[in-house]
């Protein structure tokens, strides 16, 4: 048996990491500190914002060159130990 966790994604590849929380809380500034700890050289262009119909929540996406799916669990458990991330997909 491997060590190698299984996944249907083909690394590297282009994968979008998103996060949700509170518009007035400097989520995004979070959250893009999270992801380039994990996948530095984040592009700018690679990073939407977008607000709730209601403003009161954002959701900032993030595409990255995953290089391996340790690399995303790391992410993914990082931003959702993080209290201003109300989710994250």
């Amino acid at each position: 048996m491997s060590d190698t966790p299984t996944t249907l994604l083909e690394f590297p590849c282009r994968f979008p990491i998103k996060a949700m929380g509170p518009a007035e809380s400097g989520l995004e500034d979070v959250v893009v500190e999270i992801v380039e700890r994990h996948a530095p050289g984040v592009d700018e262009a690679a990073i939407r914002v977008r607000s709730s119909r209601g403003g009161k929540w954002i959701a900032i996406t993030i595409v990255i060159e995953a290089q391996s799916k340790p690399q995303l669990d790391a992410i993914y458990r990082e931003l959702s130990a993080h209290e201003l991330v109300a989710w994250a997909l």
